[in-house]
């Protein structure tokens, strides 16, 4: 038996169908002055430079190779929402990765679009705590039984195992998922997903017994629950995870993260890459015979092209000298590579996807007169938070007071919001593709106010540190037509100290037994990430033909003339530590 086992690894994570070049900024420090250097990195095409590079270098220095990929590989972008996880699957294929892991937003629309993206896939994807066992045989879209998905074995309550041959032994590559996934995406009814923490224990067992030592977990978790399987389960040689957004690295003097690569728990390394194909992890692992990581080297790398702009940090233009200064230190950074790229997938990219694309960035819908901030929670510089999120939730209100005119309010989570809006033409494109990508349906209900009082607590709960089991600050709520107080130095259940909703042209205190009428996202109202007492109200009814982006596109046509101001003094938050 061999004393050392090496292994070339590459990892990404949360690409969210940026297949082109993102948009990213750095920080560099010259001569006592802070500038700002704004570039483009990433994409599948330099990703797949990278991949076969590392590919090759393994195969010279005859060490095995795996690549991996951990999940949210659909929506995000204009991609997605044109194809539909068709072109995602193609040009994974060219990525040719060992194994995904499966995401919240790969369920995003239930099991149908996964099937899909199954019969189209050439890897396997993993889904170990998937548990399909009562899903219904005969029904479309069924997920039970596919060759290319490792779920959950019922029958010995562990997670099908990926094995690969490994010098003199076996690999294990066991893929787990959050078992809250019905808090935050929509699988079918009939799908469960068993405790992640337990299922990996058992199966490590059971890989145990079976005299396989060396266990990758590929996981969907978030680094805080990364770290907690880590420290509560014993034998995981590395874990390789998602959904986070976490860009491990020590990055700081480029403006970036500070948390280490390789971050190890009971000698376990945890392993991120950040987000949207900005960047690669690389790595080269030596294991022991017994399956712990003696030695790992590795990093996180952007893919910058030349391309760069560079401003004073109050954003004023810079000398040539100095620019070009600035741009030398930034490419002798160790975490930056160059823009290197696969000719055929970019190719594929360009010719194939691009032009559909193309005609949506050339639709026009208004103009914004300056940049609209959006953050998911209020803060010292943003006390009331989002810029952008009221504006939608009013959107969300408008569509549905054409349908009911005794519509009282909008309630929408932050994270429906992705980015900022910026000063200028506002696109299309914009909108479907970059701000509010996710296609979800509006959803009108009439509740109780102690109804709605308590999913406001709950939801800012779920999104900051008072709530036990968070889903991440993505369930911030954003109204329009209600305003609330919240003080998180208040004891659960008395958090909302103050709900007012605007009523006959005047703001009116919210009487808890009385029933007003809201819309939400389908999302939102399915009681999603903190919102579960609107599963209380008296009755739901979807609005036909009419879904989030779609509102946002007609206010923004007929009333865009109104986003010149701010529209969020609906939030007044007090956090826990003020």
């Amino acid at each position: 038996m061999k004393q050392r086992y090496t292994l070339t690894l590459a990892h990404i994570n949360d690409t969210h169908s940026n297949f082109e070049p993102s948009p990213v900024q750095f920080s560099l420090e010259n001569q006592q002055k802070t500038y700002t250097l704004e570039a483009r990195s990433g994409g599948y095409a330099r990703l797949g430079y990278q991949i076969e590079h590392a590919r090759q270098q393994a195969a010279i220095k005859q060490s095995p190779f795996i690549f991996l990929h951990g999940g949210d590989s659909f929506q995000g972008t204009l991609y997605f929402r044109e194809f539909k996880g068709a072109a995602n699957a193609h040009l994974l294929n060219l990525l040719k990765p060992d194994a995904m892991v499966i995401g919240n937003h790969e369920v995003d629309a239930g099991n149908s679009p996964v099937q899909a993206f199954l019969n189209r896939i050439d890897f396997p994807v993993l889904a170990g705590n998937m548990d399909l066992s009562q899903e219904d045989r005969h029904k479309s879209g069924r997920l039970y039984g596919h060759p290319m998905l490792y779920d959950f074995d019922d029958s010995t309550e562990t997670a099908k195992v990926l094995i690969k041959p490994f010098h003199d032994t076996k690999l294990a590559i066991i893929g787990i998922t959050l078992d809250q996934m019905r808090l935050i995406a929509r699988p079918d009814p009939d799908t469960h997903f068993a405790n992640a923490i337990d299922t990996t224990l058992r199966t490590i067992q059971r890989l145990h017994q079976q005299g396989i030592y060396h266990i990758i977990v590929l996981s969907h978790l978030g680094l805080d629950q990364d770290r907690e399987l880590a420290a509560k389960v014993d034998g995981i040689s590395l874990i390789v995870g998602g959904h986070s957004h976490t860009l491990q690295g020590q990055l700081s003097d480029i403006g970036w993260s500070n948390i280490p690569y390789a971050e190890t728990i009971n000698s376990t390394p945890i392993l991120h890459a950040g987000k949207y194909a900005e960047t690669i992890g690389l790595a080269e692992i030596c294991f022991d015979q017994h399956g712990k990581i003696v030695e790992l080297q590795g990093n996180n790398y952007f893919m910058v092209d030349e391309n760069i702009t560079v401003t004073t940090k109050d954003g004023h233009a810079t000398d040539s000298n100095t620019a070009a200064t600035l741009v030398k230190q930034l490419f002798a950074h160790p975490s930056i590579k160059d823009a290197q790229h696969d000719e055929h997938i970019h190719s594929v990219i360009h010719t194939q996807y691009r032009p559909s694309l193309d005609a949506i960035e050339n639709q026009i819908l208004g103009h914004i007169p300056r940049d609209f901030v959006h953050t998911r929670l209020p803060s010292k510089h943003l006390p009331h938070g989002s810029e952008i999120a009221p504006w939608v939730s009013r959107s969300m209100y408008k569509a549905a007071k054409n349908i009911e005119p005794t519509i009282d309010f909008a309630l929408h989570n932050a994270g429906g919001v992705r980015q900022s809006l910026n000063k200028g033409q506002l696109s299309l494109a914009d909108v479907v593709g970059r701000i509010l990508p996710f296609e979800l349906p509006l959803t009108l209900y009439k509740i109780q106010g102690k109804y709605l009082i308590e999913a406001l607590e709950s939801a800012i709960n779920s999104a900051t540190n008072n709530g036990i089991m968070g889903t991440g600050a993505g369930s911030f709520p954003y109204p329009y037509g209600l305003r609330y107080f919240y003080d998180g130095k208040q004891a659960k259940g008395l958090r909302i100290t103050q709900i007012d909703i605007y009523k006959d042209d005047q703001w009116q205190t919210l009487e808890p037994n009385k029933l007003y009428l809201g819309v939400s996202s389908s999302y939102t109202a399915a009681g999603k990430e903190g919102y579960e007492a609107l599963l209380h109200a008296h009755w739901q009814q979807p609005i036909s033909n009419q879904t989030l982006p779609e509102a946002f596109i007609d206010f923004v046509s007929q009333h865009g003339h109104l986003i010149t101001g701010q529209l969020f003094a609906n939030v007044h938050y007090i956090s826990h530590h003020d």
